[in-house]
Formats: structure tokens, C-alpha cells, sequence
């Protein structure tokens, strides 16, 4: 009798684990009128995915459906890679009408404990992947690595959001970032990690790694002093031996200059990149994750108007030159504000027009909202293509983007790992379809 009751029981956990197992493995094909893979440049029509297991397993203009598949038709729409954004901070908000000579963050760092910057990054990352930034890469300013626990909220399906790479503390000599010059206590804050020393440095790099830190971020000319080849380099080396990148705030000509001979994986902001820092870059395969505001998001800063559009042109003429110099270029926002009626996905995805107006064509507007963004962030074999084996993260917009760019600002469908995030497509024209 009781060996009757283990058989019993046996048999029901084969047959749950079957049903389990078949519905995790369930395919879902995706009719697409275009399909658009930057990696390749390649634009096929009339295309079938096949997703499993949040991976695409095949792709084809002849793959046949099963009469009872899971079909999503997205009619004539425009299919392409999931977007990035390689230098985000969704745990951020600094006050609108900052001192436009140059943001501080005391405020944002006094006002907004860790449990709050953490909701606040759950919100931005849920509103990026809306406007179809599938993976992001967070730059710090995140308190207590809050970036952190948003990330972990979102691997564990608490939370929506994109996949995250994360910076944790971010380093930087004596002051960081700060301008208020307050008593030391202040100065002691979760928002970066001072260091100095050789073995401040050191320490700086394993601490952030070991609390959870995908890539080391560094404000090299944050102050009238700043880090040197010699600093910029350890950090390199250092961080190279724990398999993490550097990625190095950088908005002087000296600064660039340090930290392009240095190595690093990328350069953010860059305001001025001289063309000897250029060549450097491209001999080094170093990204420029360029960060160029438009002029709605420098007046939100505060910025007067015609300062805003000053600064933006400045921005716009450094990104055509150094686009024709042949470094590659990394889609980045470094958005820390919040605008009425917009969310951060739709502020994101409007930096587009800087890269419009520095002449970019659209093919490779979209490589640095893709491929080069995943490449820089170690994903290339992941995402950022459409191929077999890639994660499916999809978006897919009305037009075509390579006609008009400005389409990527109404995407109409997102998919993260196969999971369909966002589908305002219309419906079939025959709605007894039952495979859509």
C-alpha cells in the first residue's frame, strides 16, 4: 500500500513538471512586415521570430506557425533590437532651476534617503522600458546602491525595468562632485567613494565590486584638481583584474586626454574631445557615450534659453566632428531630471535629435542605441542583434526609422526576454484570428 502511495506521487510530479516544463517552453512566433538589425545593417520583410525561453530560436520569411502557436502580429510595422542607454541615473532627481554654473547634488543627497531613491529608480527604470530602452547602465548618484537593489528588484520580477548595469558609488577625488563647500561630517555621504591614494583608489575599486558594482565609474575633472594618467590608469588595471570596465566622467580637454592614454572603456560627456583625444579613441576603441543634452533638458536645469541653445549647439558641433573622426559612439542620456508630463523614456529617446542634427544617418543612430552601447557594455553575444540565440528584446515602431529616425519616439511594442512589456498595435483585420 504504501509503495502504491510514492507511485501515485511520483506519477503527479512527473505530470505537474511536464505541464510546468511545456508551458515555460511554449513558443511565441511574431509576424513582422520589417525587421531591422543594425549589427548587420541587414533589413529582411516579411519576417517570422521565434521566441522560447526568452531567447530567439529561429527567423525566417517561410517558418510555418502551428494552427494552435502563439502568434503576435505586428502587421507592417518596423521590428528591431531593444534600445539602450549606456549612462542613465533613474535614482536621481536633482531640483529643477539648479544653479545653472553647474548642478550640486546636496539636496538630492540631504532630502532623499536610500529607501526613496530606490522607489524613485523603480518608477524611471518601469518608464524607460516603456519607451523601449531594454537595457540601461546606470551612472551612480544612486545613495547607498540603491541602483542595486532596483537591479536585483527587477532580476527577481518585483518590478518592471530594463536589464541593469550598474556603477554603485561612483569614485572621485576630495569633494567629489559637491560645490557647496560644507564641514566635513556633510562631505561623509553615500554618493561617492573618495579616494586619493594609491590605496584609496584600490580599495574604492573592491568595495563598489563587492557590494554589487558592474563597471567602476570615476569623475575625473569634477574640481579644479583632478585624476592624472598615472590614478586613471590604476583604476584601469585595477578593475581590469576583477573583469570590470571604467567608464571616466570626463569634461575637460585635460581630463580626456588622461583618461583616453589611460584606457578606459568609455568617455562620458566629453564636451570638448580635441582632435587629438580623438585620434586616441579610435586607435584605443574607446566609446564616446556622449550625453548631449537637448535644449528642453538644459532650461529644465535652469539653463536661460539662450544659454541652452548656446550650450547645445556646442554639444551638437563636438559630436559632427568627432562622428566624422571615426570614434564610436554610445547612445547615453545622463538624465537626473523630471519634466511634467513626460516620462524618462520619453526625455531618453528625444536625444535623438542631437545626433539628427550633427548630419549622423539614421543607420548609425541606431548602432549607438545598440550594438555599440551592448558592445561597450559586454553584451554583444547577448543583445543589441537579431539573430538565433540572442535574448528577444524587441521594439517595433509604425514607420520605418531608417526613412525616419524620429519614429524610435512612438514605439508602439516592447519586448523584454520575451515578455511583452507594452503592444499598442492595432488588431488584425480579422478578428476570429485566434492565433494573435
Amino acid at each position: 500500500m504504501k509503495s502504491l502511495k510514492y507511485c501515485i506521487r511520483f506519477i503527479l510530479i512527473v505530470n505537474c513538471l511536464t505541464i510546468f516544463l511545456q508551458g515555460y517552453s511554449q513558443k511565441t512566433f511574431i509576424r513582422a512586415g520589417r525587421v531591422i538589425d543594425p549589427a548587420s545593417g541587414a533589413v529582411l520583410l516579411n519576417q517570422v521570430l521565434v521566441v522560447e525561453n526568452k531567447k530567439i530560436v529561429d527567423i525566417g520569411a517561410n517558418i510555418p506557425i502551428p494552427a494552435n502557436g502563439q502568434v503576435i502580429d505586428l502587421g507592417k510595422a518596423t521590428l528591431m533590437p531593444g534600445l539602450f542607454d549606456a549612462h542613465t541615473h533613474v535614482c536621481s532627481t536633482v531640483s529643477k532651476f539648479a544653479d545653472w554654473l553647474g548642478v550640486d547634488y546636496f539636496d538630492m543627497v540631504l532630502l532623499n534617503p536610500n529607501g526613496y531613491r530606490a522607489i524613485q529608480g523603480a518608477v524611471h527604470a518601469r518608464e524607460m522600458l516603456e519607451s523601449g530602452f531594454t537595457t540601461i547602465r546606470d551612472a551612480g548618484n544612486s545613495g547607498k546602491y540603491a541602483d542595486v537593489d532596483v537591479k536585483r528588484a527587477i532580476n527577481e520580477g518585483l518590478v518592471p525595468g530594463p536589464t541593469m548595469i550598474v556603477a554603485g558609488k561612483i569614485i572621485a577625488p576630495f569633494g567629489g562632485q559637491f560645490r557647496t563647500r560644507a564641514d566635513q561630517q556633510f562631505l561623509i555621504n553615500d554618493e561617492y567613494l573618495f579616494a586619493d591614494t594609491r590605496d584609496e583608489i584600490i580599495k574604492g575599486i573592491r568595495e563598489n565590486i563587492y557590494y554589487g558594482a558592474d563597471v567602476i565609474k570615476i569623475v575625473v575633472d569634477g574640481q579644479r584638481y583632478s585624476y592624472g594618467y598615472e590614478d586613471i590608469k590604476l583604476f584601469v588595471d585595477e578593475a581590469k583584474k576583477a573583469g570590470v570596465k571604467v567608464m571616466a566622467h570626463c569634461q575637460s580637454p585635460k581630463g580626456e586626454y588622461a583618461a583616453a592614454k589611460a584606457g578606459v572603456a568609455s568617455i562620458e560627456h566629453g564636451w570638448t574631445i580635441p582632435d587629438s583625444v580623438a585620434t586616441i579613441m579610435k586607435e584605443k576603441n574607446i566609446v564616446l557615450v556622449s550625453t548631449d543634452f537637448t535644449e528642453e533638458t538644459l532650461k529644465e536645469f535652469g539653463h536661460p534659453e539662450e544659454r541652452a541653445r548656446s550650450i547645445h549647439g556646442r554639444r551638437v558641433e563636438r559630436l559632427k566632428r568627432v562622428y566624422k573622426a571615426g570614434v564610436t559612439i554610445a547612445f547615453g542620456t545622463d538624465i537626473m531630471i523630471d519634466v511634467e508630463n513626460k516620462t524618462r523614456g520619453q526625455l531618453a529617446i528625444n536625444y535623438i535629435d542631437s545626433f539628427s542634427e550633427a548630419g549622423i544617418p539614421p543607420i548609425d543612430i541606431l548602432k549607438a542605441l545598440t550594438i555599440h552601447a551592448a558592445r561597450l557594455l559586454g553584451m554583444e553575444a547577448q543583445r543589441g542583434k537579431i539573430e538565433k540565440g540572442m535574448f528577444a528584446d524587441f521594439i517595433a515602431v509604425a514607420g520605418n526609422p531608417l526613412d525616419d529616425i524620429n519614429t524610435l519616439k512612438q514605439v508602439r511594442f516592447v519586448m523584454k526576454e520575451g515578455k511583452v512589456v507594452v503592444n499598442r498595435m492595432p488588431l488584425p483585420a480579422d478578428p476570429a484570428d485566434k492565433r494573435r
